[in-house]
Formats: C-alpha cells, sequence, structure tokens
C-alpha cells in the first residue's frame, strides 16, 4: 500500500472528499471474446486461489487443453484439466512440456511466503522460473505470461504519483524478501528480449482482493485493522476475477509486453476500511516498527516490518499501456473490489506457496 507524508493539520492543504463508491452491481457484464490460441497450456501455481480460478476460466476455451503444475492437491478440479503433482524445481516437471504440443505456458507458482527462508525463496522461485523458461526454449513454448506484481517497484518518497512500466524495480532494496520476487520479472523481461520468436507478456498487477491468500486481502480481513497514526495512504486494488480476465487477454495471438494492471481507481484506505465496517487502532509510526517486529519475532504476525513503508510513501502505478494495448478494462467498481474480500474461501492449500 502506498501513501505520500504525513501532515499536522496545520500543515496539509485541504484534502478532496473520497470517491464515492458505486452501487455494487449484481452481475458484471460478460468478458469480451479472447480468442486464445488452441492447444495445451500449463498452468504452475494451479492449486492456489487464483490458479484454480485461472484454469476454470481457461478450461473453457474452445481448443484449450489446460495442464497444471503443483505439488498440492487441486480443489474443485474440472475432469478436462490435467494435473502434474510434482515440484516444479523437480526434474519430473519437464514431462508437462516433453510431448511439444505446449502453446502457452502460465507461471503463477511463485513463493511469497515473507517467513520462510531465503534460501526456500530462492530455489523455488528464481531456479524454478529459471528451469520453467529454458524448457520453454527447448520445446518452443511460444507464449509465456508471468504473473508478477507492482509491489516490484518498491514505496519510495521519491516515486512519483504513478510509475509506468519503465521504471526501475527497487523494490528488493528495502525489502530482502522481495529480492527474488524482482529477479523473476527479471528474469520474464530478458526472456521477453532474448527469444522474439516468443511472445513473452510479463503483468503487474496492484493489490488483489478476492479469495485469494496475500498481504492486502489478510489486512482487510482482520476484525480490528492497525493503522498508522496521521497516514491514510492511497490505494489501488484490483478484483481477483479481473486478473484471471487479464491473464485470458496475455493469452491471445498476438500479445507481448509489459503491462501494470489497475482497477477502478484510487482509494483512501480508510474509505475501504470503513466500507467493510472495520474498527481501527491508530498506532504512533515510533511504535509501530518494534511492535510489528516483535510481533514477527514471536510469529504472531504475517507481516514484515519493511511492508510498513506501503503505508508512508508513494507505489501506485499507471495502467495505461494495458488499457490501450492489452484492451484491459476492470470489470468490477470499487465497491465490489473491495466487498470481495467478504467472499466465502475456497479451502485453502496445505501450504502458502504459489499462493495468491
Amino acid at each position: 500500500m502506498s501513501s505520500g507524508e504525513a501532515m499536522t493539520d496545520a500543515d496539509a492543504p485541504p484534502r478532496p472528499a473520497p470517491p464515492a463508491l458505486a452501487p455494487a452491481a449484481p452481475d458484471p457484464p460478460p468478458p469480451e471474446e479472447t480468442s486464445l490460441l488452441p492447444g495445451r497450456v500449463v498452468v504452475t501455481g494451479i492449486s492456489g486461489r487464483l490458479g484454480r480460478l485461472v484454469a476454470q476460466r481457461l478450461h473453457r476455451e474452445p481448443g484449450v487443453r489446460v495442464m497444471g503444475i503443483d505439488r498440492r492437491a487441486f480443489y474443485g478440479k474440472p475432469k478436462d484439466v490435467e494435473h502434474l503433482r510434482v515440484d516444479l524445481r523437480s526434474k519430473r516437471a519437464r514431462e508437462a512440456f516433453r510431448g511439444g504440443d505446449v502453446r502457452a505456458l502460465v507461471h503463477m507458482g511463485v513463493l511469497h511466503d515473507p517467513r520462510v527462508s531465503q534460501a526456500e525463496h530462492y530455489t523455488w522461485n528464481v531456479q524454478g522460473t529459471q528451469r520453467l523458461l529454458e524448457y520453454c526454449e527447448k520445446y518452443d513454448v511460444r507464449k509465456v505470461v508471468v504473473l508478477s506484481s507492482a509491489n516490484v517497484y518498491g514505496p519510495s518518497p521519491t516515486n512519483p504519483q504513478f510509475l509506468t512500466e519503465d521504471a526501475p524495480l527497487m523494490a528488493g532494496q528495502r525489502f530482502p524478501e522481495m529480492r527474488d520476487l524482482v529477479a523473476v520479472d527479471m528474469l520474464a523481461c530478458s526472456h521477453f528480449w532474448k527469444n522474439q520468436q516468443a511472445e513473452t507478456v510479463v503483468l503487474r498487477p496492484v493489490h488483489i482482493l478476492g479469495s485469494v491468500t496475500n498481504g492486502a486481502s489478510d489486512y482487510l480481513r482482520f476484525r480490528v485493522a492497525p493503522t498508522l497514526l496521521g497516514f491514510d495512504p492511497m490505494v489501488q486494488l484490483i478484483h481477483e476475477l479481473d486478473v484471471v480476465e487479464a491473464v485470458a487477454l496475455a493469452l491471445r495471438p498476438g500479445v507481448r509486453g509489459i503491462f501494470n494492471l489497475t482497477g477502478p481507481g484510487e482509494v483512501p484506505l480508510s474509505v475501504i476500511l470503513r466500507e467493510l465496517g472495520r474498527p481501527t487502532i491508530p498506532i504512533p509510526h515510533f511504535l509501530a516498527e518494534p511492535l510489528l517486529s516483535r510481533l514477527w519475532r514471536w510469529r504472531l504476525t504475517s507481516f514484515p516490518v519493511p511492508e510498513i513503508d506501503y503505508a508512508r510513501y508513494v507505489c501506485m502505478v499507471d495502467g495505461t499501456r494495458a488499457h490501450e494495448q492489452l484492451g484491459f478494462r476492470p470489470r468490477y467498481n470499487l465497491r465490489e473490489t473491495i466487498r470481495a474480500v467478504l467472499r466465502e474461501q475456497m479451502p485453502p492449500p496445505r501450504d502458502r506457496k504459489a499462493d495468491r
């Protein structure tokens, strides 16, 4: 999450009124036709909540056959979806590509649990991604879609109001646990430039809300939400089903590039919490870091101390390129997106690996 520096009441300019939240529509409009390239699509992290939604979306496309790579069980797996239950770092993961009929890879199998060791993060994320991209080169996979995150840019007091896709990926400087996720994004970008015969797409969505398990959704599920005293960060959100549609758009023939994915707009954190009916506990910044550090050591929170920066500095992105070149339009309004965290969650995987 992002914000600017705090001001005292005397120094602060008049604040614009928070954006009005449109009433939730009973049903979103149907998605546009995507005309996906027929053939086998390999999806890593398919057993995660977002992975299951992507599988359910893609397997309905005419001529598309979905195969997932994930060592966890796939709850609610459609009958026509194949599931290779292996560690993506293992040599057995190559079996998904050996037939030579894979038309596309959707890589969502990223480990982002900040309490897992950095060594485990590195082997899973960096080495695992390297192997997948090597398989794509060897077996002539012509479409690669990598789901990254807008968080790779990192919060900073020097950030412009909105970051474009050309901005440097600085999250690893302040967040050691983000370095391997930045490396995954950079590996995908390298594949984009080195393999011009392939169509590589890197998607960088803002905070995803829904039945998924991630920092933003978990925070908004707190019965009482801690906030930083004097800060009210502007936040960009996107509905999980809008991300699923973006993946489908990225799989269309001819689409390649790096795209920030933004939702229906920016909104202050206070408006989000008020919409969800969450009471807050304002905590002074000088107390927040030592308190969070202690809770982290006691394993009473999944939020690392550096994430406090997202409540202090700007880290919002410009989604113009996805709008103009990818044809992406968020179908869910702000109220629907915010309230998506109240959706009944799918049965949880056995661990948090590859679970967005």
